[in-house]
């Protein structure tokens, strides 16, 4: 039992029964496969840790299997969404796309290291917003490892840019981060609402994240010398074809957006449709494609859907919108601000994709205004960049960088995210709550 203050001012009582055994076994078991998506015990994939909680789950009997069936069923717009977006992506890894833009930054950059800083950042930006968050952190970072080496400058910071960017800009369009389709599933706004709750907001993140991030590594940049020319790798028939694509794709989701279609069939479409044509005039095998793309993402969403939909069953989700229910009763603003920092902040305890999941069911309960559900975004988006286990994306950055011998701990990366993320999210929020 706790109090909340009704909208006259009495204090109200919200009496919640205690748990059954099973509900706390359940909750056990998604807790302890959460944190093996997290931790990764043994070095097992994070896919086999949430197949492994989904399974035992309904092996237990803790969850029907026809409702898990339900839970999977649920995530067929975000596998479409990612398998499309990871298709375009990979193509592009393998037509040297990102190679050549990587190598374009540096060669602008004219010897500056700040510039190259700035070249890479909006890159990165152009990255995220296009083809998600998760393609910066998989595909732009060896690419920008590569072409830093190439010019003599030390990688890691360069390389911090392709991680929190990745998060920054991931609330521009919908199609930037998986998390947003999970956060609002069927009720995805139309995309001129979208713009007008996101837009701001989305240019106080980057701007703000730049201009922190910038400080923050400032003495690093002060001394480096680079150089001012390096090998540009030439853009092939099949990158220029891979670009033209990219555009197209972001063409058709702006128009599916603003039709207020589901996302994740038209990528899927677009994604299939835009390697199928390149591969085809290249005459190449589809090989090398399947084969770079991280297939293992979905059964990790999937097994994610089905804790989740477990809380669902166990009565978590109606005691949170409960909860949030009457925060909103006080006071929108201050139930906003709440919510926007309390998701920030469980991003990095369970990793955003759960916590959007569990968010976008909460959310899914009521009908809550604009500006909380903005918040909640901000949040699940933004507060990931706290830490090195607050997103996929940036568990996938780390990936990328231990490819290239490169290894940075768990406290190096949250002293560098204090720094840089508060700002970011505060104004961010600000901007959408005013």
């Amino acid at each position: 039992m706790y109090p909340a203050r009704g909208s006259q001012g009495r204090n109200l009582e919200i009496d919640l029964p205690p748990p059954p055994s099973d509900a706390i076994w359940a909750w056990s078991i998604i807790v302890a496969a959460t944190a093996g998506v997290i931790i990764r015990p043994f070095r097992m994939p994070e896919a086999i840790w949430a197949v492994i909680g989904a399974a035992t789950l309904v092996l237990l009997g803790l969850l029907p299997w026809q409702d898990a069936l339900t839970g999977i069923e649920k995530g067929i717009d975000v596998y479409l969404f990612l398998i499309g977006m990871m298709l375009i992506a990979e193509l592009a890894r393998l037509e040297g796309l990102f190679d050549y833009l990587a190598a374009f930054a540096v060669e602008h950059a004219r010897g500056s290291p700040q510039r190259l800083f700035l070249l890479i950042y909006l890159v990165g930006t152009l990255v995220t917003v296009l083809l998600s968050n998760d393609a910066t952190a998989i595909v732009l970072t060896p690419a920008v490892y590569a072409a830093t080496r190439a010019a003599g400058a030390k990688p890691l910071p360069y390389l911090f840019v392709c991680a929190f960017i990745a998060n920054a800009a991931s609330f521009v369009l919908p199609i930037s981060n998986p998390a947003n389709l999970v956060v609002f599933g069927k009720n995805m706004p139309h995309l001129g609402t979208w713009l007008r709750q996101f837009a701001l907001p989305s240019l106080a993140s980057i701007g703000l994240t730049y201009i922190a991030l910038r400080l923050a590594l400032r003495r690093e940049l002060k001394d480096e010398t680079i150089e001012t020319r390096v090998p540009h790798p030439k853009l092939s028939r099949g990158g220029l074809l891979t670009a033209y694509g990219i555009g197209a794709i972001g063409i058709v989701l702006i128009w599916a957006s603003a039709l207020d279609l589901q996302l994740g069939l038209p990528t899927f479409i677009c994604g299939v449709a835009t390697a199928a044509l390149v591969l085809l005039i290249n005459r190449q095998s589809p090989l090398p494609v399947l084969h770079g793309v991280s297939w293992s993402v979905l059964p990790l969403v999937g097994g994610l859907f089905v804790m989740v939909e477990t809380l669902v069953k166990t009565g978590v989700i109606a005691q949170l919108s409960a909860l949030l229910h009457q925060a909103v009763s006080q006071s929108v603003s201050q139930a906003a601000w709440s919510v926007g920092i309390a998701t920030a902040l469980a991003d990095n305890i369970a990793n955003n994709l759960p916590v959007g999941l569990v968010a976008g069911s909460v959310a899914a309960n009521d009908h809550l205004p604009a500006t909380v559900v903005s918040a909640i975004l901000i949040g699940v988006d933004l507060g990931s960049n706290l830490s090195v286990t607050g997103s996929l994306a940036t568990i996938l950055w780390l990936v990328a960088l231990r490819r290239e011998k490169i290894d940075v701990g768990a406290w190096p990366f949250l002293k560098l995210g204090l720094l840089v993320t508060p700002p970011a999210l505060i104004a961010a929020l600000a901007v959408a709550i005013r």
